[in-house]
């Protein structure tokens, strides 16, 4: 009989990074719960984390390659498979030309080695500028804020929590997101211990949230309120003179800007349309500015607005203006181990971000870091002319339930004419496609956060090695992903990953060993390529990121440094320490300055002043999402584990609305906006805000040719049928996902 062993891994399903005790028995895993010596999460677990169990046993998850032949499945070799890519990729761009074919990359992405280190290189051989993620449904406005602000898209300034005396969140839910931009475990105990050494927490949120349950204050603000409140904390802190930048003054550009842009939104003025009195925002401007260390945070809600460049532009300003960007127990940066870009380089100076290089055919709307706003998909697909989509490719992702509109975008996607899908599941984007190819287990993988622990709560390095042995004949997706490369680079089928990892490794090293800045400038790429051995894959590439960033060894230079082989003796990972003030070494701007007033975000004060004044547009109803914490997007629906009890996914309704639309909890609502209607069950609670009503995102499990058993019996609203994709954030081109206007009606 088969031995048990145990394993400490890193969770990969969300940003918490949870360290694992995961106990096996052969190939089952027959028990799964915290690891109390994991150096950051320190045995905290979430409903998650469990779930690994059922989804490395799930049967509906893909082992082998899928075929589709008209309305009919067929597993199918990886040789036929590939051969069935060539041709049709192959067809479609010889007819059309390379921008004919789109890309879709998933959420899943971030969460692996293969995504970070070889997505890209699968994406330069495709050649297409119709690239799109969910990025552009999520985080872009914050994402793009940074990097007009300190100079790249990941200098993202982390809350201080545990030395913080006053936390002030907007649109963000952390105990339920274990942080979000803000890697973070266990953030119910961070925030009782905030509160246990007599700190403070308020929470800003439409919905009272299971973080605002636990805040001393919480307020509803009006959603698409954020920029308008912020923007008078601003007005107030100049105006009542309580802004102390202090050191941080000689180390930025636009200080003497903000007064004249603040001046029209006192909080007199903005009250109406946030919610909020005026005598509240001053108060709370007041707490923030003269308590010892604060802190605001916006994450979700206030980047899936219409205004969320500018609400997440001023979380930044006001963190600045109180003296608390750079500050211990303020706002911090993460210095990563591995993979950083404001960790490499000449510290202080860079050359910026730019946005805009080229715009999306039918609409014009501008790229953002490599891609086009997802909103924009459906439209790319349907009108005809040059450089319009005809086949796509999509990676670890969902769309069909994750998109602006997704009834619209499932018309355009049984319209192409050829897809080809990299993911676990055949699901209710991935059925559309004409080829499937089946990734890993996690499982069977080994994983370390390269994003996540660019924005970890602390400075943390954690490595976890595969527990299981990848079935006979599998390829890991950082194989599938070259051998693509190989296809869409002209190179044929028979590419060998093994072949095309070396050259890429190479080009890595060499480009290092040209960095003046680089602890191994000067050296021999040979010397460095056979230190690395005998490591392949994802493995080599992150013990080379290692050795050279802030803390490595630098091959041989700082013998006590860090390295792969040092992640490896330590399983439960190694603890760099806390985040300290990195200023201005962090920054990479063309100027070597923090950029306050970004000119493409001022420019958007404009509009926010013309909304200010339609005074009868702020009373409409109006639809706002929810997360839950034992739910992940769409794609761990299957997984009875996380979907078993109560029915979640449900319409939160106010008293007095129910009221006033004649409404019982468990009736069926009709749900009408722009571009579709839905029926949903009612829930009635005073936890959410009159004239708001909320749906959970990421269900909709009923869609023809997936195949999600579990799923389709919990298939619940697809609340993207509700959402409108020709509402944008100008600024960004993210989608706007919250304040929808809605009629609301008994069924």
């Amino acid at each position: 009989m088969s031995e048990t062993s145990t394993h400490n891994i890193t969770c990969p399903l969300c940003e918490a990074t949870c360290g694992l005790e995961v106990s096996t028995k052969g190939r089952e895993v027959i028990a799964i719960k915290g690891d109390s010596e994991d150096v950051f999460s320190k045995g905290y677990l979430c409903p998650k984390a469990y779930s690994l169990k059922e989804l490395d046993a799930d049967p509906d998850r893909l082992r082998q390659p899928l075929i589709r032949e008209g309305d009919t499945w067929r597993e199918a070799s990886w040789e036929e498979a590939f051969s069935a890519i060539e041709r049709g990729f192959g067809d479609v761009m010889r007819r059309y030309g390379r921008n004919a074919v789109g890309a879709y990359l998933g959420n899943p992405n971030v969460h692996t080695m293969a995504g970070h280190f070889y997505l890209r290189y699968m994406l330069k051989a495709l050649g297409t500028r119709n690239i799109f993620s969910a990025t552009s449904v999520d985080q872009l406005p914050k994402q793009m804020t940074v990097a007009l602000m300190y100079g790249t898209g990941l200098s993202l300034p982390i809350p201080d929590i545990e030395r913080t005396d006053y936390m002030l969140v907007l649109g963000a839910n952390p105990l339920v997101s274990n942080g979000s931009l803000m890697t973070a475990p266990d953030m119910r105990g961070r925030v009782r211990n905030l509160r246990k050494r007599g700190g403070k927490l308020v929470v800003l949120d439409p919905l009272r949230t299971r973080t605002a349950e636990e805040a001393d204050e919480h307020h509803f603000i009006r959603p698409g309120g954020d920029a308008f409140l912020l923007l008078s904390i601003v007005h107030t802190l100049l105006a009542e003179k309580l802004a102390k930048p202090g050191r941080l003054t000689e180390y930025a550009n636009g200080l003497d800007q903000l007064e004249t842009l603040a001046r029209p939104f006192s909080p007199e003025k903005v009250a109406g349309r946030c919610g909020i009195e005026a005598a509240t925002i001053r108060r709370l401007t007041r707490d923030l500015a003269t308590v010892p260390r604060s802190v605001v945070y916006g994450r979700m809600g206030t980047s899936t607005q219409e205004f969320g460049t500018l609400a997440s532009w001023l979380v930044e300003v006001v963190n600045f203006l109180t003296g608390n960007l750079d500050r211990e127990g303020g706002t911090l940066f993460t210095r990563a181990a591995a993979g950083a870009r404001n960790t490499t380089g000449a510290p202080g100076t860079g050359s910026g971000t730019t946005f805009g290089r080229w715009k999306s055919r039918v609409r014009q709307l501008p790229e953002a870091f490599g891609e086009l706003p997802v909103a924009a998909m459906a439209e790319e697909i349907e009108t005809p002319g040059q450089d319009q989509i005809k086949a796509m490719l999509t990676v670890g992702g969902n769309p069909v339930l994750s998109t602006p509109n997704s009834g619209r975008l499932q018309k355009a996607f049984a319209g192409l004419e050829f897809m080809v899908s990299l993911d676990i599941y055949r699901n209710e984007t991935t059925a559309y496609a004409n080829v499937i190819l089946p990734a890993l287990s996690p499982l069977e993988r080994s994983h370390y956060d390269m994003i996540f622990y660019q924005m970890a709560a602390r400075n943390i390095a954690n490595y976890s090695p595969a527990i299981f042995e990848r079935p006979a004949g599998s390829l890991d997706e950082w194989e599938i992903m070259l051998k693509l490369f190989g296809i869409l680079s002209g190179k044929g089928t028979g590419a060998d990953p093994a072949v095309l990892d070396e050259m890429v490794i190479r080009q890595i090293v060499e480009r290092e060993v040209h960095t003046a800045s680089s602890p191994v400038a000067g050296r021999p790429a040979e010397e460095l390529l056979a230190a690395l051995e005998p490591r392949r894959g994802p493995e080599r590439m992150l013990d080379f990121l290692l050795r050279t960033g802030s803390y490595g060894d630098g091959f041989g230079a700082k013998p006590a440094g860090l390295s792969l082989a040092v992640l490896e003796a330590h399983p439960h990972g190694v603890d760099l320490g806390p985040l300290e003030p990195r200023l201005p070494e962090v920054l990479r701007t063309a100027s070597g300055k923090i950029e306050l007033a970004p000119p493409s975000i001022v420019a958007d004060l404009d509009r926010l002043q013309v909304n200010l004044d339609q005074t009868s547009e702020w009373d409409k109803m109006v639809l706002i999402g929810r997360r839950d914490l034992r739910s992940n997007n769409s794609w761990m629906h299957n997984l009875n584990v996380l979907v078993k009890g109560e029915n979640r996914c449900t319409l939160l309704l106010n008293p007095a609305d129910a009221a006033r639309l004649g409404l019982a909890s468990g009736e069926m609502a009709g749900v009408t906006s722009r571009v579709g209607m839905v029926q949903v069950p009612v829930e009635i609670s005073p936890a959410i805000m009159p004239g708001v009503v909320s749906l959970p995102h990421g269900w909709g499990h009923n869609v023809a040719g997936s195949r999600l058993n579990i799923a389709a019996e919990h298939a619940g609203i697809n609340s993207n049928l509700l959402t409108d994709e020709e509402g944008l954030d100008p600024v960004s081109g993210n989608a706007i996902l919250n304040g929808i206007p809605v009629t609301v009606c008994k069924v």
